[in-house]
């Protein structure tokens, strides 16, 4: 029984191998068959999952690349590459959230293993995208939201102010109603062959009167209109001062330099300090330590990779501003 089962893994083995030979010539197809014979042979060996995910990958086929990588991670929930090909197959199905959060798990593993490997920068790069886009898609929803609520209190408050004005006209006019009539009432006066006129000049004092009145209305009208119009254009301004408050989290602006690593100018995504006192992208500094000296390079002072250290104070700066400001992992 031991000796078959050890027959079927090293079959299976020579299955992947012959698989990984297929996948570097490009011949999907083939790879997948390969790596189907090795699954049917040891179906828990999570390795022969992911790499017949990989060639679904290749060949977009994003459900079965899905399912591969599920079936993966039940094996062994910590395999890298299965988590961060089953966030990139959520994208595909705009699953964003947990896209994100399989991608996250796939840098967290990925930093721990070799923190400088091309699989960091690539699982980063891509989890950048999601996170922006999934950002983007809250983000327009909340601005069309925004919009819809300014269009209508901005209607309100012009309902608001013509009413006003109409009420003044309204009222405007029945003063004109009661000139009217006095002055009817006069000219009856003037004419009647019946009644008494005691003093001309108190009908000249009348008709003055009468001036007057009409010119203490007009004044008061154009007073009431300034002001009525004053008004409603300081509540537009103040309604326009509080919905752009309200979306500038979703303007992009500049990322403060103390988040951005010295060298790449690039906003921080592993930051490490060193005993200088002076924090860098981990994968740079580790770069330059490897390939440029073991020195610190900004105060040129000695330094080995063991002596550096995560900033976790910059790490949870970043990701507070990055949850504030989702637009920043575009320019990330």
């Amino acid at each position: 029984m031991a000796s078959r089962i050890s027959s079927a893994s090293k079959q299976a083995e020579l299955l992947k191998d012959q698989g990984n030979l297929y996948f570097k010539k490009e011949r999907f197809g083939a790879a997948i068959d390969a790596y189907t014979e090795a699954i049917t042979l040891c179906s828990d060996v999570p390795v022969y999952w992911t790499n017949r995910a990989l060639c679904h990958r290749k060949r977009n086929e994003w459900e079965r690349m899905e399912s591969d990588c599920r079936k993966a991670l039940e094996l062994d929930k910590h395999a890298v590459k299965a988590h961060y090909m089953l966030g990139l197959a959520l994208l595909q199905r705009e699953c964003y959230a947990e896209a994100v959060k399989h991608l996250e798990k796939a840098l967290e593993l990925s930093r721990g293993g070799k923190p400088t490997s091309y699989m960091v920068e690539e699982i980063w790069r891509e989890l950048a995208k999601a996170k922006y886009i999934e950002w983007e898609v809250v983000s327009n929803a909340r601005r069309k939201k925004q919009k819809e609520v300014r269009e209508i209190c901005e209607k309100a408050l012009k309902e608001e102010y013509e009413a006003a004005v109409k009420k003044l006209k309204d009222k405007e006019g029945k003063l004109n109603d009661i000139k009217q009539l006095n002055d009817t009432r006069i000219s009856d006066m003037s004419m009647g062959e019946v009644i008494l006129i005691e003093d001309d000049e108190r009908v000249d004092s009348g008709e003055m009167e009468a001036d007057d009145f009409q010119s203490t209305v007009d004044t008061s009208k154009v007073s009431e209109l300034s002001r009525l119009n004053l008004l409603y254009k300081e509540r537009l301004q103040a309604l326009s001062e509080i919905f752009n408050k309200a979306g500038s989290p979703d303007k992009p602006a500049e990322i403060p330099e103390y988040l951005c690593c010295g060298i790449t100018m690039d906003i921080f995504r592993d930051p490490v300090i060193t005993p200088s006192g002076v924090t860098y992208e981990r994968a740079v500094l580790l770069e330059h330590l490897r390939k440029v000296g073991k020195f610190d390079p900004l105060t040129r002072a000695d330094l080995q990779p063991n002596q550096v250290v995560s900033n976790l104070a910059i790490k949870e700066g970043v990701q507070a501003f990055l949850a504030e400001n989702g637009w920043a992992y575009k320019i990330a």
